[in-house]
């Protein structure tokens, strides 16, 4: 199976004044024209300082900020993330950051697409991983270079869950699951805590910092805009919200999820209900969600 190609944009990693987390920064090109390039260039729409909010292609880890409510372990994965960058000496006023030493780290961003949001969807890559690459240029990027990515070594220390869509090539699938497969196995990091197979979802403290449940932040977002659905007074159950209501909304949350390859079905279908109880019906690991376009 040959590899795929990415473009290469080369840059500057930017958190000063910004709200980074576990598996996203905002990146400064050093030729934006560059996006142009990208499969929905047209969404991708920079601030002022012409940084772009980037997405880590294959992870995403406990959220730091979904609005007002965060995720056990989102903080430690989030700090893990940006001392590995380089950062150091960050001051937090919230979840923004006031100042850091380094201000930015050039980087590069391996990159095909913008998704729905506008989010580049990259892997990342800094130092002499980096430097060797062409800016501008196509690079294939195969299980090796993969492997140098931050998105990697984020899975290989079991700071992020395992999160691919359809988008993300098959054989990139494979490398980060055996990633996440062998961090599992060690129990590191989310895996040590994770409870998105049985969680019991009472009320927003149960699945929120610092005591609540630790789950899959896809799902942990589900079921935070459920809960608030319920505190407007809806009575049904996680299933049947995604199923109906959550069509009435701007976007649709009932993603559709590949299983094992094979069988597409909803996510709504694979939760089951027992009064406060929930149970995730499939392995994380063996889950593939279909890229929204």
């Amino acid at each position: 199976m040959a590899s795929p190609f990415y473009l290469t944009i080369k840059g500057k990693f930017v958190i000063a004044d910004k709200e980074p987390d576990g598996d996203s920064v905002r990146f400064i090109a050093d030729d934006s024209d560059l996006y142009q390039e990208l499969q929905r260039n047209y969404r991708i729409k920079p601030s002022r300082d012409r940084s772009v909010q980037l997405r880590f292609e294959g992870i995403d880890a406990p959220e730091v900020h979904y609005g007002r409510y965060a995720q056990p372990l989102g903080d430690e994965t989030r700090d893990f993330l940006l001392k590995k960058m380089g950062f150091a000496k960050i001051k937090f006023q919230g979840d923004r950051v006031q100042s850091a030493d380094p201000d930015t780290i050039s980087g590069v961003i391996l990159t095909q697409a913008a998704d729905v949001n506008g989010r580049p969807i990259s892997y990342a890559l800094i130092g002499k991983n980096a430097a060797q690459l062409e800016n501008g240029g196509w690079t294939q990027v195969e299980p090796e270079l993969l492997r140098q990515t931050l998105n990697f070594l984020m899975m290989a220390e079991g700071r992020a869950y395992y999160t691919v869509y359809t988008s993300t090539p098959r054989s990139h699938r494979q490398v980060l699951r055996e990633a996440a497969l062998a961090a599992r196995e060690k129990d590191l990091g989310v895996w040590a805590a994770d409870s998105t197979s049985i969680f019991r979802l009472v009320d927003f403290d149960s699945i929120t910092s610092p005591n609540g449940q630790l789950i899959l932040p896809k799902l942990f977002r589900r079921c935070t805009d459920y809960l608030k659905a319920v505190a407007d007074g809806y009575s049904g159950n996680l299933a049947d919200w995604l199923e109906g209501v959550s069509l009435q909304r701007s976007r649709n949350e009932n993603d559709a999820v590949i299983i094992r390859d094979r069988t597409q079905v909803s996510l709504s279908s694979l939760i089951e209900q027992y009064n406060s109880q929930i149970a995730f019906q499939e392995d994380l690991l063996d889950i593939t969600f279909v890229e929204k376009t």
